[in-house]
């Protein structure tokens, strides 16, 4: 007996009030869309459909190995979906999921107990429902005696039935042939003029069917159709992050002023400060302190490591390093162990060798640093002559002068020195002195004579 599942997703989102498809917006480094796959995935179904149809080449470019498209066109409600659904599934028999994608908050396990119900109870249909406080938009679920007989939509629903609070989650569990005979029985006689799927629930109980219900958590029930719920989502959502985290050894002074995406990776050992962001696919080894205020994107940071009041995209910081205060690491940074990119350095495309020191107030771009350097304050790797990006090369045990320009394409030798204020146009030897300067000038008098005409002027 196979078991699938359906994804509605193709809606346009128009409350939304944005130019994207709403399952497209993303909260706490997933889609809308990838958050329901992420619940449905565990559960091992033998196949997924995802119904899309607002932007659905975007939609569809986003979807993982193995989860099938079904094109919704034109978009007709709910119950044409779910039919485009059933269709594009190989194996129409056995039992038929249908989750909706835009609800971030539900889980796998609510998911395995819904589908563990249907098949204990032995019904043609299992609804997923939650009770809410404020039911307000929600579809009612309409109950007798012998189980659910109808869910009503709020605009369809009249006065008694708005007063349930008991409301539909857009989350079943169908038998594959009950759900098809039911698709074909439904009508648009409402007040959208559309196919909605919860007629199918009435049609199901109204022909002798048992239609069951599974009641889960009221967070989990939640849909997002508004940037304001997308937020309050995304609360939730990095409360659950933060709190597995935790739970595995990660420590964090105030976890709601840490921020990390589902695609992070932080091993127990480390510390994740206040206002610290883990967007993408960043990593963090054990001991590494990370924050106060420090952002990385895809960046990896390696054991020990220590990263504050900075900024990192795409970056590697390795084992033992140092980073901040105010460092900008940009896509293609690489800092070796035990290394150190100090307040207002700004670092691209460069590699800096093990135990290597660019300590402050630097641009490195472009460029190769070897092991046990240090780069004074002010250097600059003038890497760009206006058409083209060219490299700059230093050595094992360079030490760069503060204020130094290296001109590239250039190169320092090992155990080379620079000396402060020198503008670097050619190759420095190993073990040589790179030194360009003009020679002072003293102009004896200088200050008593400027005095003397501003005091003129005054007159």
């Amino acid at each position: 007996m196979t078991t699938s599942a359906i994804v509605l997703a193709a809606g346009k989102g128009t409350r939304m009030n944005s130019d994207l498809a709403k399952v497209l917006h993303t909260v706490a480094g997933r889609s809308l869309l990838g958050w329901i796959l992420a619940a449905a995935e565990p559960i091992g179904f033998d196949a997924v459909v995802a119904v899309i149809g607002h932007q659905h080449e975007a939609v569809a470019a986003t979807l993982p190995e193995g989860i099938t498209a079904a094109v919704q066109e034109p978009q007709n409600g709910t119950g044409d979906a779910a039919r485009v659904g059933l269709d594009a599934l190989a194996d129409t028999g056995g039992t038929v999921v249908v989750l909706p994608g835009d609800m971030p908050l539900l889980t796998a396990d609510t998911v395995r107990a819904l589908l563990t119900h249907h098949t204990a109870a032995g019904a043609d249909a299992t609804v997923l429902t939650v009770e809410m406080d404020d039911p307000h938009g929600y579809g009612r679920v309409v109950r007798s005696a012998s189980g659910v007989t109808a869910i009503v939509e709020e605009r369809d629903a009249d006065a008694t039935q708005r007063a349930i609070r008991e409301v539909n989650t857009s989350v079943y569990c169908f038998s594959a042939d009950s759900l098809t005979t039911a698709l074909q029985r439904l009508g648009t006689d409402n007040s959208q003029g559309e196919y909605y799927l919860t007629d199918a629930i009435a049609i199901i109980a109204g022909s002798g069917g048992r239609v069951a219900a599974v009641s889960a958590p009221a967070i989990e029930g939640t849909g997002v159709n508004s940037h304001a719920q997308l937020a309050a989502a995304g609360a939730v959502l990095r409360s659950r992050i933060n709190d597995d985290l935790m739970h595995a050894g990660v420590a964090m002074v105030d976890p709601a002023r840490v921020y990390v995406d589902a695609g992070a990776q932080v091993a127990a050992g480390a510390v994740l400060l206040p206002d610290t962001f883990l967007d993408g696919r960043c990593s963090v080894g054990s001991g590494a302190v990370v924050g106060p205020a420090v952002q990385a994107a895809n960046t990896s940071i390696g054991e020990g490591a220590a990263v504050r009041y900075s900024v990192l995209d795409g970056a590697i910081v390795g084992p033992g390093a140092n980073v901040g205060p105010f460092t900008y690491l940009r896509p293609g940074a690489a800092l070796a162990d035990s290394t150190k990119a100090g307040a207002f350095v700004e670092i691209k495309n460069s590699t800096v060798g093990p135990r290597s020191k660019v300590p402050h107030l630097s641009y490195i771009g472009d460029a190769s640093i070897g092991e046990d350097t240090n780069i004074g304050a002010a250097t600059v790797t003038v890497n760009y002559d206006g058409f083209e990006k060219h490299r700059t090369v230093i050595g094992d045990r360079v030490r760069i002068g503060s204020d130094t320009m290296l001109v590239a394409p250039v190169s320092v030798g090992d155990d080379a020195y620079t000396g402060a204020g020198s503008v670097i146009t050619h190759d420095v030897a190993p073990g040589a002195l790179g030194i360009e300067r003009s020679p002072q000038k003293e102009v004896p008098g200088y200050a008593a004579r400027r005095r003397r005409r501003a005091e003129a002027d005054e007159r």
